[in-house]
Parts: C-alpha cells; structure tokens; sequence
C-alpha cells in the first residue's frame, strides 16, 4: 500500500499471519544451527501403566496361592502347635489323651495280672512238682521199693537159752519201733513193709516168706534216742526177750544205718491208681 507521497507503507500483519510466516522460516536450513524437531511427549500413565498392573496382578494371585496353601497346611497338619489351636480343639485333644492314657493303663495292668498269674502258676507247678516228688520218695521207701540211709540204730537179738522166740514177740518188737517213729526197716535181709508178717515155723522163724536163722538183726531208720528207749524201756519188749527167752538184746545208734534191701512193687489184677 502506498501513501499520498508515493511511498510504500508496509502491510499491517495480523498475529495469525506472523505465527505462519515464523514457522515457514523455522524451516528454512539456513546450517548456521540443527534444526530441532520437537517429538510428541510421552505420558508415562499411559504406555507404562499396562505392564505395571499386569505384574502387580499376578505378584498377588501368586502370593494369594501361596497364602492358600500354607492355610490347608495348617488345617491338615496334626502336629500343630497348640497356640494356633481353638479350645475346642485344645479340649477334644487332651480328652482323647486321657482315653488314651486310661486304655494304656487298663492294658498294663492286665498284663501284669497275667505276669502274676504266669509267676503263681509256675510256683504252683514247681510246688506240686516238690510235693510230688517228695510223696513219690515216702511211698517209695513205705513200700519198700528205694534204699534208704540215715541215722538210728542197729538191734541184735541172740537166741534164746530158756525157749526160741516166737514170732507174736518179734512183731510185736516191729510193732514197738514203728510207734517209736522208725521210718524204714529191715529184719536179716527182708525189707519190712506194711504188709509185712511174721510167723512161726519148726525151724524157726519166717518173715514174708523168707526164712530167718538166729541171731536176729534189725535195722530201723529214724530217732535214735526213742527207738533205744521203745527197746530198752523196763517191762518192754526188750526185757520180756531177755526174761522170758533168756536172749540177750543189744542196742547200737548209729549216724549213717544203710537198708539197701527193697521189694519190687506189688501187681494188682483188679485196682488201679487214680490219676
């Protein structure tokens, strides 16, 4: 545009037109300076929040397994400790414990009574076996089966001057040494038993069947001391032998008399023993 003077005056320029004459120079490469371009800014919130929110997710889904997992532990684990137990729990627990105890006693003492019974039994059973030994030894040495030892004496008896002896006078000696408390017995060599006889023959004397010679010898097995008195007592058997037959009767006591005479056992036909 030009004035009344011929001179040019320069345009009036609005801001908008100015704003787009300065970026078309900022265009221009004029190599006096790089030319900058400005990049769009990036929001972190935007691109970086994705991935953030993802890990976080699966941190607590693993951690929630994890916590899952330790919790059906606890619950399946009997050796928990009993703080984490509820009183309920903590009671059911020592009733148990109690049952448990009680049935453990209830079974101890039930094998103790059965130890108790065992020991008895085997005390009973050595017990009878003792007493039955010891009854086999007495029938034994009664019936004349076993030997027998021990302290007594020894009687010797002469024939006699005035009239031989007769049998009733040598049982009845018999007789007296079995009051006296003689055990085991021998007339010569007849062991004497409870069946045990004497009788008079034209010879003499005979025992069981066994004939006797004079001078007569008995053996007898138990206190000295009364078998010498059943003897040697005044009005006894032992002065009626030396009155009356004119024998002469002599009484030693010994500590160890030996009967090895025995007699076998008798068989019955009909009796049995008793089991």
């Amino acid at each position: 545009m030009s004035n009344g003077r011929g001179e040019r005056r320069p345009a009036h320029r609005t801001p908008h037109s100015q704003g787009a004459r300065d970026r078309e120079n900022d265009r221009i490469v004029t190599g006096s300076f790089p030319v900058v371009r400005r990049h769009p800014a990036r929001h972190p919130s935007v691109h970086r929040g994705i991935p953030a929110r993802l890990l976080t997710s699966a941190l607590i889904v693993v951690m929630c397994a994890f916590l899952g997992f330790g919790y059906a532990i606890q619950l399946n684990n009997k050796t928990s400790t009993y703080e984490t137990m509820s009183e309920e729990e903590l009671t059911r627990l020592i009733t148990e414990t109690s049952t448990q105890v009680q049935n453990l006693e209830q079974r101890r003492n039930q094998l103790q009574s059965q130890l108790t019974s065992l020991k008895e039994a085997v005390d009973k059973q050595k017990e009878a076996e003792k007493i039955a030994k010891q009854n086999e030894e007495t029938n034994g040495l009664l019936s004349g089966r076993l030997a027998a030892q021990g302290e007594g004496v020894v009687i010797r008896i002469g024939q006699g001057t005035k009239q031989k002896i007769d049998a009733a006078t040598m049982f009845q000696l018999i007789e007296e040494l079995r009051n006296a408390g003689a055990e085991v017995m021998a007339l010569n060599s007849v062991r004497i038993v409870t069946s045990t006889y004497v009788s008079d023959t034209t010879d003499g004397l005979e025992c069981d069947g066994v004939f006797l010679e004079p001078p007569y010898r008995i053996r007898a097995i138990g206190n000295p001391q009364n078998l010498q008195n059943a003897v040697s007592i005044a009005g006894g058997v032992g002065s009626k032998l030396k009155v009356k037959f004119g024998s002469t009767v002599t009484v030693t006591s010994s500590k160890k008399v030996q009967i090895s005479e025995t007699r076998k056992s008798k068989q019955y036909t009909y009796a049995r023993t008793v089991e």
